[in-house]
């Protein structure tokens, strides 16, 4: 039985896919939807847009398909709207909500799905799609009482895969090859509080970075500004294969907004983590994300939000305008902000982001850097990232001169656009 999987979202849905190419065979696994008997569509739910795009690929999927190929809707969208999708896409076949392995296992085989979350029983064997970068998701749910947040809905409360588990993965991974391994959840620094661990991240990077020798980075996403501990800061600056970077989440600069959305709302705090993480690495790369046009936003309050990005300078910033969702107290809001206003803002905002991004690249020219190489062009140029980059969402390097695909090689940085980094490679070519 031959299967194709769509996968839309987040990386945190990568490594999902990852795992239902686990469960159900690599081998068995084609990247021809044509010639698959089942198509799989793995997707997303968290704003309007991604909605949009999974409802968009079902259709799609739906309408090419030939007889006898079956349409299976799995992940985030199906969680939430199993009933309605089942209706209004009469094609589909079958739907399964977040971590629905085994039941999506016993569908492709033919048989009566009997439900459940056997979430932490993989096989223990190689991994079916061995990458230079692989994202190892550690927890999926969250208990955070974010407003405009549906993830709890979508995907229940903290759940942390065992640290044995883990390790395991890593090792797996070290022995396929992988270059780098990028810890995702919807909270990282919230791993371990269901298995009583207090401050579990710390503890997990040390498991891993001994599990993993090979491994030369180890990069941490989707942390939780509440929850980014001294210990954490001190972990990722004493041990090598963890990279200076980190994901933080802010949401906004405003404390009247944050209150709003229910999150950490003490800027001098936040100020404080930020300090600490600055200070126990000095190079260390921040991302951060924000919304623009949370219901009740004011003209102030979005100004608050400019003022802090331009005092903390982060090294990249996300910005989203605020899509109200159902099950959501700020879905539910009477002060919706008008979607003009919300874009507008969200341009400001990434002008002043990009003006700093820039800054920041130009900031590179003349120095020497190390960047894992990703892929080669046509015209022979290599593209790669360096520690400061997390793949998919931040800048690239264009690299001129030797170097293949998984290495991690050093470059002399020559030019520099406004996310981007033009370089050559110092590595000798071979001999011959």
């Amino acid at each position: 039985m031959r299967y194709h999987v769509t996968t839309l979202g987040c990386p945190k849905n990568v490594a999902d896919s990852e795992r239902i190419a686990r469960e159900l065979g690599a081998a068995n696994e084609t990247g021809d939807a044509a010639s698959a008997d089942i198509l799989i569509v793995n997707t997303c739910g968290f704003i309007d847009a991604a909605k949009e795009e999974s409802i968009d690929a079902i259709l799609r999927l739906a309408e090419a398909r030939r007889p006898g190929q079956r349409l299976v809707v799995v992940g985030c969208l199906s969680a939430l709207w199993r009933d309605d999708l089942a209706s209004e896409i009469p094609e589909i076949d079958a739907l399964f909500g977040a971590e629905e392995w085994s039941a999506i296992r016993q569908h492709v085989a033919g048989l009566d799905p009997e439900g459940g979350r056997a979430r932490y029983h993989l096989p223990d064997d190689a991994l079916p799609h061995p990458q230079p970068t692989m994202f190892l998701k550690i927890a999926d749910g969250c208990n955070a009482p974010c407003a405009f947040c549906v993830i709890p809905k979508m995907k229940g409360f903290l759940h942390s895969r065992p640290v044995d588990e883990l390790v395991r993965e890593a090792r797996l991974m070290d022995q396929a090859g992988v270059r780098e391994i990028v810890l995702v959840a919807q909270d990282t620094t919230a791993y371990g509080r269901d298995l009583g661990l207090r401050d579990g991240l710390p503890e997990l990077l040390e498991r891993l970075a001994e599990a993993a020798p090979n491994v030369p980075w180890i990069r941490v996403m989707y942390a939780y500004p509440g929850h980014v501990s001294e210990r954490l800061a001190r972990t990722m600056a004493s041990l090598p294969q963890v990279l200076h970077y980190i994901d933080v989440p802010l949401q906004h600069g405003s404390t009247a907004v944050l209150r709003r959305m229910k999150r950490p709302a003490n800027l001098d705090r936040v100020r404080d983590m930020l300090a600490m993480l600055r200070d126990a690495m000095p190079d260390v790369a921040i991302r951060t994300t924000f919304i623009t046009g949370y219901p009740g936003e004011t003209d102030a309050e979005f100004e608050d939000l400019l003022a802090f990005v331009a005092e903390q300078r982060f090294d990249h910033v996300g910005a989203f305008t605020f899509s109200p969702q159902p099950f959501t107290l700020a879905g539910q809001a009477a002060d919706q902000v008008p979607e003009l206003v919300k874009a507008t803002r969200r341009d400001r905002l990434m002008k002043l982001a990009s003006e700093i991004s820039a800054e920041r690249t130009m900031a590179q020219v003349g120095r020497d850097l190390d960047v894992l190489i990703e892929a080669r062009q046509p015209d022979g140029t290599l593209v790669g990232r360096t520690y400061q980059d997390a793949p998919e969402v931040d800048g690239i390097v264009v690299v001129h001169g030797r170097g293949e695909p998984g290495e991690i090689v050093r470059v002399r940085v020559t030019a520099a656009s406004t996310y981007d980094l033009v370089a050559q490679s110092l590595e000798p070519a071979p001999s011959r």
